[in-house]
């Protein structure tokens, strides 16, 4: 699909604070609002923010983001059981408060484990969970044995979890710019290789990477201040056509919005 200059119809907005998503949206200018219910580093069940309701009613796309202790991909049982429990339990509380998807890294298995052990844990989860809302799986950054770090990767973790949904529509895929360049996989002509894979991109994160290509780090940076080329951003948010939202530190957000609506 081809995006034209000042196109108003792409959703963009960015990862806030769970105490106030409408606010924080007001103050960014944003169409879309992605945030954590509860501890991203913890395993207690999620946390429904006080303005459930008028989330629900806005006009802002609401999006959230799984805790990132999740693993369904290991081997280990207890560690794959409890983040089995807590994704059913986000994904019960990201539908009661009206969100588009639940994003949820690829996760990994021990160096030692057959890759194909973690592609099969994760078409369990589709075989025995309902999902309310659409889990997106996000490509990650690091881990020399991740699920969906590289594209190779990605498709065998495709061709199981699509093996496994009883409907398709409820796995998508989520795009993270800085993942991908900390990967490893060239920004040029990603979205086109991530859709003979997928078939679908619903969301992308637009992210700048602190760190080098294949650097294997996780770590953002406000659009233009960091490794990747604005332009090769672009042209992925350009080519994707699905709504967006920065991830970058809090203070440059509403400048990195502002880049994206002028340039997109």
């Amino acid at each position: 699909m081809e995006t034209h200059h000042g196109d108003q119809s792409l959703r963009i907005g960015a990862h806030v604070d769970q105490d106030d998503p409408l606010a924080h949206a007001a103050s960014r200018s944003a169409d879309v609002v992605q945030f954590f219910l509860g501890d991203p580093q913890g395993w207690k069940g999620p946390v429904i923010p006080d303005s459930a309701d008028a989330l629900r009613d806005s006009d802002v796309d609401v999006y959230v983001h799984a805790p990132y202790v999740i693993n369904v991909a290991t081997a280990n049982n207890r560690i794959r059981i409890p983040s089995r429990k807590l994704l059913d339990g986000q994904l019960k509380a990201a539908a009661s408060i009206g969100a588009k998807g639940l994003i949820v890294h690829g996760g990994h298995v021990n160096a030692t484990d057959d890759p194909q052990t973690g592609f099969d844990n994760w078409r369990k989860v589709f075989e025995r969970m309902e999902c309310p809302v659409p889990v997106l799986i996000e490509n990650t950054a690091g881990g020399g044995n991740a699920m969906a770090r590289k594209l190779d990767r990605i498709a065998r973790l495709w061709d199981a979890v699509t093996s496994g949904a009883p409907d398709p529509s409820v796995v998508g895929f989520c795009l993270d710019t800085c993942h991908f360049h900390a990967g490893g996989e060239e920004l040029l002509g990603i979205v086109d290789r991530v859709m003979a894979i997928t078939g679908r991109i619903d969301l992308v994160h637009c992210n700048d990477s602190r760190d080098a290509f294949d650097s294997g780090a996780d770590r953002h940076a406000n659009l233009g201040s960091g490794q990747i080329d604005p332009e090769a951003i672009l042209a992925v948010c350009r080519a994707a056509g699905a709504p967006i939202v920065v991830e970058t530190p809090a203070e440059g957000q509403a400048d990195d919005i502002a880049f994206l609506r002028k340039h997109l």
